[in-house]
């Protein structure tokens, strides 16, 4: 195995892991509103276009998954002082509030696939955590 092999099967697992932890909580919330209020999180306040570049949707998907985020109070919109055309997008109190309960949710849906390990395992899935959130946060934050 090489290290692009372990990255590879790191990836696939975690896109796994997500999706199981997704499908096990009865939420009807589409996948993409969490995803936008992390990159809003991380990034802070993006123009829409910024925002469905990064998220990997198209304009007016975003453009239509902003407006019912904003109805649901998730975010809020505004004009951007530099082009008055563009829109401003920005987490909410209640949005960010939700996320962090959302995730919250995940991991109490995925703990019982993982109440078999022992201290050791524990230990390096929290070492793997600390890399992989220390390398996410600022590679996101960068770009």
């Amino acid at each position: 195995m090489t290290r692009q092999n372990d990255l590879e099967r790191l990836l696939i697992s975690v896109h796994a892991l997500a999706r199981i932890a997704a499908s096990h909580t009865g939420s009807t919330a589409p996948q993409a509103q969490w995803r936008t209020l992390s990159l809003l999180e991380n990034r802070g306040a993006m123009r829409l276009g910024e925002l469905a570049t990064a998220s990997r949707v198209t304009q007016p998907g975003m453009t239509r998954l902003v407006g019912q985020m904003a109805d649901a109070g998730l975010v809020e919109r505004s004009g951007d002082p530099d082009d008055s055309r563009a829109v401003v997008v920005a987490p909410t109190e209640k949005g960010l509030a939700e996320l962090a309960a959302w995730r919250t949710h995940l991991a109490e849906v995925l703990t019982p696939w993982f109440d078999d390990l022992d201290d050791d395992e524990w230990a390096a899935l929290h070492k793997a955590a600390s890399i992989l959130e220390s390398r996410t946060r600022t590679k996101e934050v960068a770009r």
